[in-house]
């Protein structure tokens, strides 16, 4: 009688911990499952939709807006915090008034091809009595470079220029006549003039 006992006890506490181990397995499997369900979506969600860079940058260089290397400065951009020294060689003396440069004015004693710094769209084409003969570009970067004391200009308003795409030659004009056959540019970044100096030869970032 004790053996029968026994073995209505044993069984059904064997099959109960063996029906609670399968339990077990079955949930630990489902929440493998529901943890490899998951993940794509974390990895998508933190690579791809919270992602706020750029995924390409663009990089242009901004070249000189001549070709020969013969090409000299013949009077800087007025920066306020150069020397006196430096301020002085920047001064335009026009009809007994001193004007600070506002750009970089290239000179050489031969007439010298003046080419696009950055590829763009032609925003303006006129003359000036005091400045000559001048060529504005916009560039898809929120910057415009002005060419003036230009000569045989070779681009109208409208068109679209390549960076160093040949636009006019140097020329000479009456604000700056002691210079001779020259270039003045100028350089805008954002609505507002800068120094040349600060972006010819060098990279921009957008």
């Amino acid at each position: 009688m004790k053996e029968r006992k026994l073995k209505r006890f044993v069984i059904p506490t064997l099959i109960a911990i063996m029906g609670l181990i399968l339990i077990i397995i079955l949930i630990s499997v489902d929440g493998d499952n529901n943890e490899l369900k998951e993940e794509p979506l974390n990895y998508v969600s933190s690579t791809i939709i919270s992602e706020e860079k750029p995924v390409i940058n663009t990089i242009n260089k901004v070249i000189l807006p001549y070709t020969d290397n013969t090409v000299t400065i013949g009077k800087s951009y007025y920066d306020y915090k150069a020397t006196s020294e430096q301020q002085e060689k920047s001064i335009i003396y026009h009809e007994n008034t001193y004007i600070q440069n506002s750009g970089i004015d290239f000179i050489n004693e031969n007439k010298f091809d003046v080419v696009a710094v950055l590829s763009g769209t032609v925003s303006n084409v006129r003359e000036d009595e005091l400045l000559g003969k001048i060529v504005e570009i916009n560039h898809n970067n929120e910057y415009v470079s002005i060419y003036q004391s230009l000569d045989d200009i070779k681009v109208k308003k409208g068109d679209q220029v390549n960076q160093g795409q040949l636009i006019a030659i140097s020329g000479t004009n009456k604000m700056d006549k002691e210079l001779g056959n020259h270039l003045h540019f100028e350089f805008y970044a954002a609505g507002q003039i800068v120094n040349p100096a600060l972006y010819l030869d060098k990279e921009l970032k957008g």
